[in-house]
C-alpha cells in the first residue's frame, strides 16, 4: 500500500473515531419502515426533548446541548417550540425563533441530530408554513435537521391532520428536498394505524410520530403501532416517558421496559420528555439544577437519571 493510501486510511479511521453521529451517518433517509444513513445502514437515534421553550427557555443554550451530547451520549435532541401559550411563537415569534435556532446551532456544532418541533395541539397552517419555510431556508443544507410539523393533534381527525401536513410538507420541500419530515397523527400521535391506511403520497422521506407515556399507554398502543409498521408506515417516537400521560405519577418501570424492548425489536428511534424543572415526574432537572448542563445526580430527578442510564447503555 502506498504512503498516501496509508495516510488517507489512517485519517479516515481517526475521523470515524472522533466524528459525532452526523459525521458518521450523514443525511438520513427512509427505507421501508426504517431510518437509514447515507450508506443505507439502519440508524436508531436516541435522545431527549427540551421542554416547551416558552416556559423553560433557560435550558435553550449551547452548553446544555454540549453536555447532553457528551455526557448523556444523546444522538438527537428535540427543540420543542411552544406555539400558542404565553411567550410562545404566536405572541413572540422573533424571541421564539432565536431560542430554537440557538439549540439547532448547538446541535450542529456538536455533530448530533436535532428535531425542530412545532409544539402545538391545533392547526395553525399559515403560521406553520411561514415558520418552516424560514427554518428550511436557514437549515435545509444541514443533514442534522429533522422537521416535526405537528406535535400532537388533539381533536382533529386524521383527514384534517393529513390535509394540513400535505401543505406544510409542500412548503418545506420547495426549499429542502430531502431532510426527514415527521408527521403527526390524530389523538395525540396514537392513531398511527389509521394514518397507515391513508398515508401522505409522493414523498419518500416522511416518518410518522408515535407518542407514549408508559404508565398510561400499554399493549393496546403497541399493537396499533405494530399494525402500522406491518402496513408499511415508518415510525419515530419523538416523545415518550415512563409515567402517566399527565407527566406525573410514579414511573412504571415494567411498562417502560416493554416499550424499550419493542422499540429495539423494530429499530425505532426515540426521544424522551423532557429537559425542564417543573414539579412533576417527567421533568428531568431539579429546580436547583444548572441551566448550562453539568448536572450531577443530585440535580436530576428520578426520570432524568433513568433516561441518562438508558441513553448511555449500549444496545
Amino acid at each position: 500500500m502506498k504512503y498516501t493510501q496509508v495516510l488517507f486510511f489512517s485519517l479516515f479511521i481517526v475521523f470515524a473515531a472522533i466524528a459525532g453521529p452526523v459525521g458518521r451517518h450523514g443525511h438520513l433517509k427512509v427505507a421501508g419502515v426504517h431510518l437509514v444513513d447515507r450508506h443505507g445502514s439502519p440508524v436508531v437515534l436516541k435522545g431527549v426533548s427540551f421542554g416547551w421553550h416558552n416556559w423553560w427557555p433557560r435550558f435553550y443554550n449551547a452548553n446544555a446541548v454540549e453536555w447532553l451530547a457528551a455526557d448523556w451520549q444523546c444522538t438527537v435532541v428535540r427543540a420543542a417550540m411552544g406555539v400558542e401559550p404565553a411567550r410562545g411563537y404566536i405572541a413572540e415569534p422573533e424571541r421564539s425563533e432565536k431560542l430554537i435556532c440557538d439549540l439547532v446551532d448547538a446541535a450542529i456544532k456538536n455533530d448530533i441530530y436535532v428535531i425542530i418541533d412545532w409544539h402545538s395541539h391545533n392547526v395553525r397552517l399559515d403560521e406553520a408554513k411561514a415558520f418552516f419555510k424560514k427554518m428550511a431556508t436557514v437549515y435545509g443544507q444541514y443533514p442534522n435537521v429533522i422537521y416535526e410539523i405537528f406535535n400532537e393533534p388533539e381533536r382533529q381527525s386524521w383527514a384534517e391532520v393529513k390535509a394540513y401536513s400535505e401543505e406544510v410538507v409542500k412548503t418545506i420541500r420547495a426549499v429542502d428536498p430531502d431532510n426527514i419530515i415527521l408527521v403527526g397523527s390524530s389523538h395525540w400521535d396514537q392513531d398511527v394505524d389509521i394514518a397507515a391506511a391513508s398515508p401522505l403520497d409522493g414523498d419518500a422521506n416522511l416518518m410518522y410520530t408515535l407518542h407514549f407515556y408508559a404508565a398510561t399507554h400499554r399493549q393496546e398502543l403497541r399493537d396499533k403501532a405494530s399494525t402500522a409498521l406491518k402496513k408499511g408506515l415508518p415510525l419515530l417516537v419523538s416523545e415518550c416517558a415512563g409515567m402517566e400521560a399527565s407527566g406525573d405519577g410514579p414511573i412504571d418501570r415494567d411498562q417502560w421496559e416493554l416499550w424499550v424492548e419493542w422499540m429495539q425489536q423494530h429499530n425505532i428511534s426515540w426521544v424522551a420528555w423532557s429537559i425542564s424543572d417543573k414539579n412533576e415526574t417527567c421533568s428531568m432537572i431539579r429546580p436547583a439544577g444548572s441551566s448550562q448542563g453539568q448536572w450531577s445526580d443530585d440535580q436530576l430527578n428520578e426520570w432524568g437519571i433513568t433516561v441518562r442510564e438508558y441513553l448511555k447503555a449500549k444496545p
